[in-house]
């Protein structure tokens, strides 16, 4: 139970900074030695994470809906109804990458090496923000959303942080710092949530349970609660300009990380 406590805070703390919470959850479950049904927990805390970007973003959320939908029957289209079509382009491609490289992740979280590899991508994206974050913004939101749907999809790669590489490509694509903070996070709702169902159907087919292990209800809810902080400092550190320093800490882990691997494996 004290391992899944520790996993669930590990999640909460990093799902929503640009460090990689797979590749954190990846690491400390390598050190743990916690090997069952690694994907299913993962899945579990980041469903938990996502109830707390609901409620983060549940203003935005109920607007971007109540557009798309009322979109239908009006010929006069509000800003919602593109946008939501831009989250769904975004989900499609997100959903068809993550899906092909399904079978890759699940070898690749208990691999140390590939975890670090991913974690030193991920710093080497963030550092290159400063240097493509003031680049004009003459992107269709087709575009952005292809971009962006794409970078969400390859960041199913455990070391490889979610909301840094969407943010980042956000920024290339145009997006100011703010509007690439609201549309990572906003296109990260369903293709969460559907993870979680495929996982959680797949688990209930192999397993027959119907309830879940022992502790993990309470690695989800401190997953949840650390999460609404997580979020907020976040958002905070996005509006300072701050966040993509975060590249260092990335680059130090997944260079500790690989040369770990290289001595344990005695190359």
């Amino acid at each position: 139970m004290i391992k899944t406590m520790i996993l669930g805070a590990v999640q909460g703390l990093c799902e929503f900074l640009p460090v990689s919470s797979s590749g954190h959850l990846a690491l400390f479950q390598i050190f743990f030695g916690y090997s069952d049904n690694l994907v299913a927990f993962d899945i579990l805390l980041h469903f938990a994470t996502l109830l707390a970007v609901v409620i983060f973003f549940w203003r935005d959320i109920w607007e971007i809906l109540f557009d798309w939908f009322g979109g239908w029957f009006s010929k006069g289209k509000r800003s919602g109804w593109p946008y939501g079509w831009a989250i769904i382009i975004a989900t499609v491609v997100t959903a068809v990458i993550g899906l092909t490289l399904k079978p890759v992740v699940e070898k690749a979280a208990e691999n140390l090496l590939l975890v670090g590899t991913g974690e030193i991508f991920t710093a080497v994206v963030l550092l290159l923000v400063p240097v493509f974050s003031r680049r004009p913004s003459n992107s269709s939101l087709l575009a952005i959303a292809l971009a962006v749907g794409f970078a969400q999809g390859i960041a199913v790669l455990p070391g490889v942080s979610r909301s840094g590489m969407s943010i980042a490509m956000g920024l290339f694509m145009g997006l100011s710092i703010s509007e690439a903070f609201r549309f990572s996070f906003l296109i990260s709702i369903p293709a969460i949530l559907g993870a979680t169902l495929l996982e959680g159907l797949s688990w209930l087919k192999d397993s027959g349970a119907v309830f879940l292990p022992e502790g993990w209800i309470y690695g989800a809810i401190i997953a949840f609660v650390l999460g609404l902080v997580s979020l907020k400092f976040m958002k905070g550190l996005v509006d300072a300009g701050k966040w993509a320093y975060f590249g260092l800490y990335c680059l130090i882990i997944g260079a500790v990380a690989v040369l770990f691997a290289l001595e344990v494996l005695h190359v």
